[in-house]
């Protein structure tokens, strides 16, 4: 039995895992869905990392801790690896920092804008629910909370990646962080070939079937 401590991107709340948590747990394993401060413009990155540490911590003795990080939670996983007892990494459609940068440097760095191109939108349906059932797009309104541009300015303070295995999902369909640019990312920051699966930048809520078997895969990987 494994504990997956899912940990959702920005402007959002664990909702976002509803229809894989339960999956999940219906394989056998246990889920913590943990929130994070989105709209508290006094929260800092390391305030992000606490509350994965406290949720990690307070599963106790239980092993096989997966991290699964979704967008912007990639900031915040790798610091939390090192600082609480993980055993696998995952990152879904998210942001890999370098050591030292800040989220904010992130989108220079990685020539993120450039990536989207000229034609990209700001309209969050076209970006993010373009493949998401009508349905659950219009349950998503309920659950949007505005980000705070506070955690993008504390710099990555570790020193290296930490160590505990590292695998890396990209969505093809991903508007935001294109598959072209997610590869070369990940490539380049992690030395790895990014996994990858059909849909966009939200597959929790598009393909949540695909998504809990592509984790469950890697549990029984190790």
């Amino acid at each position: 039995m494994a504990t997956f401590v899912l940990l959702h991107g920005a402007g959002s709340d664990p909702w976002y895992w509803h229809l894989v948590a339960p999956a999940l747990e219906a394989a056998g394993h246990e889920v913590v869905t943990p929130t994070f401060p989105v709209d508290d413009d006094t929260a800092q990155l390391s305030d992000y990392v606490d509350v994965v540490v406290d949720a990690i911590n307070a599963i106790g003795a239980r092993r096989d801790v997966v991290v699964v990080a979704q967008s912007l939670a990639g900031l915040v996983a790798p610091i939390a690896c090192d600082r609480a007892p993980v055993d696998q990494l995952v990152l879904v459609a998210a942001m890999v920092p370098e050591p030292g940068e800040t989220g904010f440097e992130w989108w220079e760095h990685t020539k993120h804008g450039e990536a989207r191109g000229p034609a990209a939108s700001d309209d969050p349906e076209v970006m993010f629910l373009h493949d998401v059932p009508p349905d659950v797009a219009a349950e998503s309104a309920a659950h949007v909370r505005a980000q705070s541009g506070t955690v993008f300015e504390q710099p990555c303070p570790l020193a290296a990646w930490p160590d505990v295995p590292t695998r890396f999902l990209l969505c093809r369909d991903d508007r935001f962080f294109p598959a072209d640019f997610q590869r070369r990312v990940v490539q380049e920051r992690l030395g790895i070939v990014p996994d990858e699966m059909d849909g966009g930048h939200l597959p929790a809520l598009s393909r949540p079937q695909e998504l809990t078997e592509r984790l469950l895969g890697y549990v029984s990987a190790g």
